[in-house]
């Protein structure tokens, strides 16, 4: 292009000026080519690097859709827990260290071992998965039964006796880390003896680990981009290498959804005693009338000061503030109503 403007400035052709030479048009014509030819290769490339994100993406959204919907989130949260066992399993099964995979099934699935150090070597893993994962989901039943019953205690008197002032409850649950206010509809868990909060729970957990680890996976897809463009310096394809370092990245994401999601509800409990307390709480907040009362009661029970005699001692009189008069200058008028002015007729020295 700078070539065709330094043969028009030679030409002595002006801005505007019409091209009829069929050099320069040509000339043109191959300089517009190349830059389209440049631009869609660009913008392909660019597609070729969003197509891998668009697939992934698209695996991420449906599993979002699942927990938003309520479709098969039974058969979700069962994958999760087959696929979390299968990871742990193999992970260690490889290097024999039966010690290692029973404190990462301790943590991540609160549960020891079905098998001893013999069978874990023993066995094939196929069976060990099998064994580990009906290990977990008698414990999750368990734990979800135990919950639903908790829950239920609180929900069947709120339903029962304001069930018309209110249409949703929430129920607040814990894994040890962090609270999650669940929120469920009343009817639907008191009909469902409160099995609808153990689902809410889940659609909860499913749905906010998700979308944690999916920004942080759009982060560190962003930097690989970045980092595989220095691949060219070594005569190789960037795009091949991206593609496979997100395929390594997106898994490693899966992986540590489906431990993350199996963990808390494996460990999720409510944080109560006594879910009676949860009612009681809730009244204390509420009810302030009683505060004046109760301020009293605990002013007329604290022991007071007594003199010698035992007697109260007096109530002090309270002290009124002292007033001062105006004080009048010396060059005013006397408030006598002599006319004259105060120095010439009060003010004078005895």
């Amino acid at each position: 292009s700078d070539r065709i403007v330094k043969v028009m400035d030679r030409l002595g052709l002006e801005e505007g000026e019409v091209i009829q030479h069929s050099m320069i048009s040509k000339s043109i014509e191959r300089a517009q080519k190349k830059v389209e030819e440049n631009n869609f290769g660009v913008r392909k490339r660019l597609l070729e690097y969003d197509d891998v994100m668009n697939n992934q993406r698209e695996v991420i959204y449906r599993k979002r859709r699942h927990a938003l919907l309520g479709e098969r989130m039974g058969v979700e949260i069962s994958n999760i827990f087959y696929d979390s066992c299968e990871s742990l399993v193999n992970e260690y099964r490889e290097s024999g260290d039966y010690e290692s995979l029973k404190l990462e099934m301790f943590r991540h699935l609160s549960i020891n071992p079905p098998f001893d150090e013999d069978a874990f070597k023993a066995e094939s893993a196929e069976t060990l998965v099998d064994k580990t994962y009906d290990h977990v989901i008698e414990a999750y039943v368990r734990k979800a039964d135990k919950m639903a019953e908790i829950a239920h205690r609180v929900i069947k008197d709120v339903y029962e006796n304001k069930a018309g002032q209110y249409e949703n409850i929430l129920v607040p649950i814990t894994d040890g880390k962090r609270m999650f206010n669940i929120s469920a509809n009343l009817k639907k868990a008191y009909e469902s003896e409160s099995k609808e909060v153990v689902r809410s729970l889940e659609k909860t957990a499913l749905l906010l680990l998700i979308d944690e680890a999916w920004k942080e996976h759009l982060r560190e897809l962003d930097e690989l981009r970045q980092s595989v463009q220095n691949a060219t310096y070594e005569q190789k394809d960037p795009l091949l290498i991206y593609k496979f370092e997100s395929f390594n990245l997106f898994k490693t994401m899966l992986d540590s959804i489906n431990k993350k999601v199996a963990s808390t509800l494996l460990k999720a409990q409510i944080p109560t005693r006594d879910p009676q307390d949860v009612r009681e709480a809730v009244t204390r907040r509420s009810d302030t009338s009683k505060y004046r009362t109760q301020k009293d009661d605990a002013d007329a029970s604290r022991p007071r000061e007594q003199g010698g005699d035992g007697q109260q001692p007096p109530r002090q009189e309270k002290v009124q503030p002292v007033r001062v008069e105006k004080k009048v200058g010396r060059n005013e008028p006397c408030p006598c109503g002599s006319g004259k002015k105060y120095k010439s007729c009060h003010g004078r020295p005895a």
